[in-house]
């Protein structure tokens, strides 16, 4: 079971710790009451979304030992107007970096994790549709 402990702070700032003991803030923009110094409760699932899904593909391009050498993901949601504002559509854009990387096995390990590996994908997918892209940058 993960643990996570939450502790308001004031104004709409919340200090979060990992089960690990790492910190988070977590704060809304000021438009919603907030300062905007940490990051907002909806982008943070955004955050959690390109990690999960870096997770998987990393690893599943390690083990098809495929010559990677950065990876960004930029995720962009859209939410929906009426509340709950969940998100309706979410685009991920993966940009790979490396010298002869496969297309093949850059598409087959986007699939894996979005269609069995990230669970976080698996949540958001329940209420947005989310889609996909890449670019290989090849590397000299």
């Amino acid at each position: 079971m993960t643990e996570i402990r939450t502790r308001w702070i004031d104004g709409m700032q919340f200090l979060s710790i990992s089960s690990g003991g790492i910190p988070l803030v977590i704060d809304v923009s000021p438009d919603g009451g907030g300062r905007g110094e940490g990051i907002g409760p909806m982008e943070l699932l955004l955050h959690a979304l390109a990690g999960c899904t870096g997770v998987d593909v990393v690893s599943i391009l390690q083990k098809k030992r495929q010559p990677l050498t950065g990876l960004e993901i930029r995720v962009k949601g859209e939410r929906r107007g009426e509340y709950p504002r969940v998100y309706a559509q979410i685009e991920v854009e993966y940009i790979f970096r490396g010298k002869g990387l496969d297309p093949k096995a850059v598409e087959q390990a986007i699939k894996l994790s979005e269609e069995k590996y990230c669970s976080v994908e698996a949540h958001l997918a329940s209420s947005a549709q989310i889609r996909s892209s890449y670019r290989i940058v090849e590397e000299e």
